[in-house]
């Protein structure tokens, strides 16, 4: 609890207390009247300060009003019919401060959750000057200084290890509870935490451009993001409230008039009474408190996940989304070649690898990375000579003075070598020797681990269609889609025509259902934010994906898409529980009340109990883990 919590929880005591004694002590007349007014100071005078400043500046109708002139009112009738009993009108207020206490509480507690989540802001920075090390603000480090992060210590600031290796926990940032190793030479972002060896690293960002500054930037603006259930409820709010306030002085006046006009007795006591705890029972902070908390806590329990949305407002286009298009590479697929088979002639596979491997030594092409990876060894260019590329073939050479023709189809049919057709999926790179034909390499993009668990899931969790975008051949995208359980796949497209077809499938949906569209955030920014709601995946250390996408996620794993719908539509379904339970409590106990049914006790339960209900149920949204 913080000071001001105490303050309150001081006040609530020493009002209840102060009741149940002055309901036990014999006291009457105006001496009582004094003490039971000193007690409802006690617990309301905040109260009344803010109905009255609220009545200044032309903001009257508000909770603070509506509390404030039912309280006074059930005192006035107390005094005017000289019952002497003030029980209700402290009550109410006394049960109205221990609501707004609870809300407060729970509220910050929240806050305080997803504050030590997002606890990834470093406080300091140790820069290496002449020799020692120099404690700094990290606003204050420059690009290209020479940092050093010792066991346990946040990394300040994105860079490159330029000596060291570790251990860095990335949970704060990707949710994944598995430490990531580091070594010299490896990129690093801020907002890790260094587990085992010293670092030193050189910084390639400023504070104010790293990873760590545009995650929290991102996450405090969140909330001036409304969905539109909220903008609802500030609508419903500046109606409801005045006309609640209308109908509470319809209530006190017109059944006493219509008395009088057909004769009978008007009973003016009985009907201000009902219009009062009409007043309290209308109070709208169920609704107005616990629908933004909803938000707050489900925006936060996902970026506890590595998953961060950008405003409640995308939260709820998540959660209808029922079409889910995936760009291929680096989302599906790893986005890296590997050699994924080798199939021979009258040659051993390590021995194709290696004349692979030599004769492209001199390309920078991925496809040639991929075989000198795949060989694992250090290359010896003084085996290799007479290199030569041929652009849309392969690349011919001399290893060991053997002559090496490796590349595509067309090579061999160029070089008058037949060769065997290859029906794997994935690029084939044939190989020659000598002029006779050696066999064969298959090099391609593998397939995450989780990527078809992720298709499944996304499919049980109420997604219609998924769809893939690819530049690659039909053949190999229709194997990944096939093995996949993906609905429909479009090959062969540049970055213009991925636009042009998440448009055309824009136009086709119902308006109600929403299209994610999934990338890595790199180069298709303008699918991105031409979908309903664009996801960046593996997007950690990637400015221009968390700028272009309205749902970041952290880590590059395929799971974390129908996470992030699940904790969506969680989320909405909290929401709409609040707001319908909310409104039928309240206009079942406002019937109740005009009728002379509920009394001011009713009319409390109405207001604090459904308000502390709808706050627990709302702080529910923060427990995403298990989704």
């Amino acid at each position: 609890m913080n000071k001001k919590q105490k303050k309150m929880l001081a006040r609530i005591l020493i009002a209840a207390v102060m009741l149940a004694v002055l309901n036990v002590i014999p006291v009457a007349g105006p001496l009582r009247l004094a003490l039971y007014l000193i007690d409802y100071l006690i617990i309301g005078y905040d109260i009344l300060q803010k109905a009255g400043k609220g009545i200044w500046n032309r903001r009257v109708f508000d909770e603070n009003f509506l509390m404030a002139v039912a309280t006074v009112g059930a005192f006035a009738l107390a005094i005017y019919s000289g019952s002497g009993d003030y029980n209700e009108a402290i009550a109410v207020m006394l049960f109205y401060q221990i609501g707004e206490l609870f809300q407060s509480y729970a509220v910050g507690k929240s806050r305080k959750n997803i504050s030590a989540l997002m606890d990834i802001r470093p406080d300091y920075a140790n820069v290496e000057e002449n020799g020692r090390l120099v404690k700094v603000d990290p606003d204050e480090v420059g690009i290209g200084s020479v940092i050093v992060v010792q066991p346990g210590e946040k990394v300040p600031l994105d860079g490159v290890i330029i000596e060291g290796s570790s251990s860095l926990n990335t949970s704060a940032l990707t949710g994944e509870s598995l430490p990531r190793d580091a070594k010299a030479g490896d990129e690093i972002i801020s907002g890790c935490i260094n587990m085992s060896g010293v670092l030193k690293i050189r910084t390639t960002k400023e504070f104010g451009e790293s990873t760590v500054s545009k995650i929290l930037e991102l996450v405090e603006n969140s909330s001036s993001r409304k969905s539109k259930s909220e903008d609802f409820i500030s609508k419903f709010a500046r109606v409801y409230t005045p006309a609640v306030c209308y109908s509470a002085l319809a209530l006190a006046f017109l059944p006493p008039l219509v008395q009088m006009m057909t004769g009978a007795p008007a009973d003016f006591s009985v009907w201000i009474y009902r219009a009062l705890t009409f007043l309290v029972i209308s109070c709208p902070c169920a609704l107005v408190i616990s629908i933004p908390l909803s938000f707050f806590a489900g925006i936060g329990g996902a970026s506890r996940e590595g998953i961060l949305i950008k405003g409640s407002n995308y939260l709820e286009t998540l959660s209808h989304a029922k079409y889910v298009v995936f760009d291929k590479t680096g989302t599906l697929t790893q986005g890296v070649f590997e050699v994924s088979g080798v199939h021979h002639n009258e040659i051993e596979n390590a021995k194709i690898l290696e004349y692979a491997a030599l004769a492209e030594c001199a390309s920078s092409h991925p496809i040639s990375k991929s075989l000198q990876k795949a060989y694992g060894r250090e290359i010896d260019l003084s085996r290799v000579t007479d290199v030569e590329e041929i652009g849309g073939y392969g690349i011919t050479a001399r290893v060991d003075g053997k002559a090496i023709a490796i590349g595509n189809d067309k090579l061999m049919k160029k070089l008058g070598i037949p060769y065997y057709e290859c029906h794997s999926v994935g690029t084939i790179a044939h190989m020659a020797i000598d002029g006779e034909y050696a066999g064969h390499i298959v090099i391609s993009d593998i397939v995450k681990p989780h990527s078809k668990e992720a298709i499944a899931e996304l499919k049980k969790s109420g997604v219609e269609k998924t769809v893939m975008l690819t530049g690659d051949a039909k053949r190999v995208a229709e194997q990944v889609a096939g093995s996949l359980g993906i609905d429909e796949v479009y090959s062969e497209l540049l970055p213009a025509d991925k636009v042009s077809k998440v448009e055309e499938l824009l136009n086709v949906k119902h308006e109600k259902e929403k299209l994610a569209f999934v990338g890595d955030g790199i180069n298709d920014a303008p699918v991105l934010t031409c979908a309903d709601i664009g996801i960046a995946m593996g997007a950690m250390g990637s400015d221009a994906a968390i700028e272009a996408a309205d749902v970041v996620l952290m880590d590059d794993d395929p799971l974390q898409i129908p996470k992030a719908i699940k904790i969506s539509r969680k989320c909405i379904r909290i929401v709409y529980q609040n707001i319908s339970f909310a409104l039928i409590i309240k206009f079942a106990c406002l019937a109740l009340g005009a009728v002379g049914i509920a009394n001011m006790w009713y009319a409390v339960f109405a207001d604090v109990g459904v308000m502390i209900l709808a706050i627990l149920n709302a702080i529910r949204a923060l427990r995403v883990h298990n989704l």
